[in-house]
């Protein structure tokens, strides 16, 4: 089934895009974490402590975002592309009249292979029309209608 084939691309895709988040964080983390530590060697007094607050501020932010990236690599580590889903559920690759939509984490619209798939939670506002829909049943969203084809 080329769709399966598809659908380990978008996720695989998926994963990309978490784990540059990640590498990203993580990098922020270390600069201000370095930053901070040379703020100490050149300064003194007030203009010191500010410094290193600004820089925790900056740190802490960036644990935020890692916290974020690797919460959603969990979601997408639970996702097996081998199965195939009976109704709209997490990990789904939903085929409508109109667009490939892959259930997962919220990133929208992703190229891969050139071909637009919607990447989307399934707490977003596209991914709760969908849950628990089967094949051949209608939605609205955004005042358009559309019909699955096909889940996967």
């Amino acid at each position: 089934m080329p769709e399966i084939s598809d659908k380990e691309r978008v996720l695989q895709e998926c994963k990309d895009y978490v784990n540059q988040r990640i590498t990203t964080a993580t990098q922020a983390m270390d600069q201000a974490q370095r930053a901070a530590n040379e703020e100490g060697k050149n300064s003194a007094g007030d203009k010191y402590e500010t410094g290193r607050a600004m820089m925790q501020i900056e740190r802490d932010k960036a644990a935020r975002q890692l916290d974020e990236a690797l919460k959603l690599r969990d979601v997408l580590d639970r996702i097996n592309p081998g199965i195939r889903h009976e109704k709209v559920s997490l990990g789904s690759l939903v085929i409508t009249a109109s667009r490939k939509i892959f259930v997962s984490i919220g990133i929208g619209k992703l190229m891969v292979n050139g071909e637009d798939f919607w990447v989307v939670g399934p707490a977003s506002p596209l991914g709760s029309v969908l849950i628990g829909l089967k094949d051949n049943d209608a939605f609205t969203f955004n005042n358009s209608s559309d019909t699955i084809i096909r889940i996967l």
